[in-house]
């Protein structure tokens, strides 16, 4: 791609305060917004965006071409992405990857300074997610059997309530620092609850502490 042509994509979807690097990708000063464009792949190679880079509501099947390195906040909700290579390796605020077709989370940023929100899609596994996350991680609504590749610690809360097949919290975070919600899943034990969580909601308490007492598979309720 020529430079002329660079400049042209950017000035068809309101690009400004960006550098063309040696290898045709682009740093940008600012956020890029390329929400509600019906674009089924990025047509530009972004390498750093200091602001917000939005790219949802879209028909995206891949993030290729997306920036190396996000400020702010990167939101890629509501594609039709099944797994999250080419994603920013560093994300400063919030990672949104809700509603979209995700069977992995292989891809996902090391660490993110915000929150990481994938609730809303296919996922049976936590494996590939960051491993520190700044602020709340949600996972509700998905196809989760474990937590085990969870990440190991959320500056926020801890969500994989709904729709869930969890049966235990073993591989959940080592540290939460808000609440812990596991309601509506078909937990038969809490083995991997360590006690480091503020406060652990997993719906009608009373009623699962009773039901884990008759089938003898109760574990760690002392901190409860």
């Amino acid at each position: 791609m020529t430079n002329q042509e660079i400049h042209n994509i950017c000035k068809e979807y309101n690009i400004t305060n960006y550098t063309i690097n040696r290898d045709g990708s682009i740093d940008v000063d600012g956020d890029v917004d390329l929400s509600n464009r019906n674009l089924t792949k990025l047509k530009l190679n972004f390498n750093k965006v200091s602001g917000s880079f939005y790219c949802h509501y879209n028909k995206l099947t891949s993030l290729v071409g997306g920036p190396k390195e996000v400020g702010g906040s990167f939101h890629c909700t509501y594609n039709e992405l099944t797994s999250l290579g080419g994603s920013p390796t560093e994300v400063g605020g919030n990672f949104n990857c809700y509603g979209n077709q995700l069977t992995s989370l292989e891809g996902s940023p090391k660490e993110v300074g915000g929150g990481f929100y994938c609730h809303n899609n296919q996922l049976t596994t936590l494996e590939g997610c960051p491993e520190i996350v700044g602020d709340s991680f949600d996972c509700d609504n998905n196809q989760l059997v474990s937590l085990e590749g969870s990440t190991e610690r959320v500056g926020g809360y801890f969500s994989c309530s709904n729709n869930n097949q969890l049966t235990s919290l073993v591989g959940g975070p080592k540290e939460v620092g808000g609440n812990f919600y596991c309601g509506d899943n078909p937990l038969e034990s809490l083995e991997g609850y360590n006690g480091n969580y503020t406060n652990l909601s997993c719906g009608n308490k009373e009623n699962l502490i009773k039901k884990l007492k008759r089938s003898k598979k109760l574990k760690l309720i002392n901190e409860l």
